[in-house]
């Protein structure tokens, strides 16, 4: 009976696959990534940076904690910010914390989008579902949800919905290049949410994210010492589920319909993994695109002086041109 039992799950093991991982989902918050946290961290090496703190410039108006979306007894909400007085539509970036699918919070870069919207946009800072209660691709869909509830609700912030972009930074940005380039996909829309408006986006600012989870640059999925992010993200290995890998790559949606995309990026080399070859693709269709590294920077770069500037500036250029 033991030999038969054995026999018959091996038989069975090609059909059944791997069991995807559920230990990640802890229902607890890591806020082990935060603004603080990087601080402390990147000083070490870089003595001298300053944080860029919450300050709301004159004549930006803001709203904060607006329930988007309810999903599987979870409610998440954003922030707006956007100039007190407008005569016309402006254009809209939602803007993505980072934290490795795990941890990180919306506020993040509360600083950025007060800066913007006094540059004229109508700006979002989003919540949405980590990996520590929901696994890929939840995000993808509370985003996409996120991104239907600007249009719909865009008179209300004097926001156009024809132009609407998207800014991360770290795995924020990862998503904002698949929501800029995986538009049509099935699998990444949960459209029952904010219909019947559209998800896709203009334009994307993708601050230090990678494009592609399985290439040669990419850092991701390395489990040797402990579980990594992507890996809890997914719920599989790079190995046991490699097809759900790609299917979150922005590089694998690369084409005619992609948007055009800002990329700033630190000296870390990992983190921009298919930068090269998704702008090569975009080139081909004559997709604009742009590119600035600031080097012997930590990741965090974004975060901080004398960095942060920069990255309002080369941001506030690129959208203007694009949008």
């Amino acid at each position: 009976m033991v030999q038969y039992t054995l026999w018959l799950a091996m038989l069975l093991l090609p059909l059944i696959g791997y069991a995807q991982r559920m230990e990640g989902l802890t229902h607890r918050a890591d806020t082990s990534f935060n603004n603080a946290s990087a601080y402390r961290q990147a000083r070490k090496q870089y003595p001298s940076i300053v944080l860029v703190t919450d300050s709301l410039p004159p004549g930006v108006e803001q709203v904060r904690n607006v329930p988007y979306t309810t999903i599987d007894g979870h409610t998440l909400p954003l922030d707006v910010f956007y100039p007190a007085r407008s005569a016309k539509p402006l254009p809209a970036v939602m803007i993505i914390h980072g934290g490795g699918w795990r941890s990180g919070n919306r506020q993040q870069h509360i600083p950025l989008a007060e800066r913007l919207a006094a540059r004229g946009f109508v700006c979002f800072t989003v919540s949405y579902r980590l990996s520590t209660d929901a696994l890929y691709p939840a995000a993808v869909h509370d985003l996409k949800a996120a991104i239907r509830w600007i249009r719909a609700h865009a008179v209300t912030y004097h926001a156009d919905t024809a132009r609407v972009a998207v800014l991360g930074f770290s795995a924020g940005a990862q998503l904002a290049a698949l929501l800029g380039s995986a538009t049509n996909v099935p699998a990444l829309d949960d459209s029952s949410r904010n219909t019947p408006y559209s998800s896709a986006v203009q334009a994307v600012v993708n601050i230090d994210g990678i494009l592609a989870f399985i290439h040669p640059e990419s850092g991701e999925g390395n489990d040797t010492k402990s579980i990594s992010a992507a890996t809890n993200w997914f719920g599989y290995t790079r190995t046991e589920n490699p097809d759900l890998w790609r299917q979150a790559s922005a590089l694998t949606y690369a084409g005619k319909h992609s948007p055009p995309t800002l990329f700033l990026n630190s000296s870390v080399v990992r983190m921009h993994a298919g930068r090269e070859d998704y702008i090569a693709i975009l080139q081909r269709y004559g997709i604009y695109t742009e590119v600035h590294t600031f080097s012997e920077t930590p990741h965090t770069f974004c975060l901080f002086e004398p960095w942060f500037t920069p990255v309002l500036n080369y941001t506030t250029a690129f959208l203007q041109k694009v949008l």
